[in-house]
Order: structure tokens, then sequence, then C-alpha cells
């Protein structure tokens, strides 16, 4: 994280229940870019080169928090959480769901109602349908939008 007056991008994940880490490592080691998974002590998470790992209590929001606390304009969040997604936006991190969909100020409003209203449906007893599970072609396309989120901003970097 942040040492001094020069911050290293850094790609923060929400470890949790992220299903791309090894994804999310490989990429990081071709492009030379520091990761630290957050996740809280009911997971077991193992440090490797590149790959910081950072453990904290499992109280509801511990992960979130330390996220929050920690991330810079310019790193990249990678989490599933609409909530923290917003918080991080709105810090100028670049914000990736696991399945590489973009969280951004113009669509990020629109995922929070959803969940509103998904969240209603199910306190009144009714059902909601949960994602679909992770499958190959999920895991190459999270890959590519990494890699392309990475590649912009090294671009914009070098300019």
């Amino acid at each position: 994280m942040p040492t001094g007056n020069a911050h290293e991008r850094t790609i923060v994940v929400d470890g949790d229940a992220c299903p791309v880490k090894a994804e999310i490592a490989e990429t990081a080691r071709m492009h030379r870019t520091p990761v630290i998974m957050v996740s809280s002590y009911d997971h077991r998470l193992e440090a490797q080169p590149g790959v910081q790992v950072v453990q904290v209590d499992s109280s509801n929001q511990s992960v979130d928090l330390y996220i929050v606390n920690h991330i810079a304009k310019g790193d990249i969040v990678i989490t599933q959480d609409f909530g923290l997604a917003c918080i991080a936006i709105g810090k100028g991190a670049v914000v990736l769901s696991n399945r590489g969909e973009a969280y951004t100020d113009d669509n990020i409003d629109y995922l929070m109602e959803r969940r509103h209203e998904s969240a209603k449906k199910r306190r009144s007893g009714g059902r909601t349908k949960g994602p679909k599970a992770m499958n190959q072609s999920d895991r190459e396309r999270f890959q590519q939008k990494l890699t392309k989120v990475l590649l912009g901003m090294q671009e914009k970097d070098d300019i």
C-alpha cells in the first residue's frame, strides 16, 4: 500500500468468495503489478510471489473496511460487493467484478437499486436467482478484462 508520497498501483482483492484468485495472481505477475488478497481468518489463503495475504477478523464488514482504508486512486479493486464497489469508485479506484464486469459511476446506482429490490423480494418471501456457476469461459473472460484494464492503465502512465 502507499508508502510516503509514491504509490504503486495495486490490485486489491475482496478474497473471501473470489473464485478467480489464481487468474488474478497470474495476470498480475505478467504485468508486474502487486496484489493484496484480503480475507477473514475463516478463509485460508496462501501468499505467493507478488501476492500479499492480509487476514482480518471475521466480523461482518472487516474485509470491506480494510480495503476501503487501504486503497488509493488508481488501484484496481476486485469484488462482487456493490457497496464496497461504490466506495472504491468514489476513492478513484477501478473496480471489477469477479466476472470482469466494470463497476462505474454509470452503472453502480442501477446495480445497488437492483440489489435492494431483490432483498425486498426475498424479505417478503419471494425467491431470486443467484449467479450462475463460474466456468472456464468466465475465468478467461475475467482474465482478458483484467489484462485490458492493466494495459490501458500502463498506456496512460507512459504518456
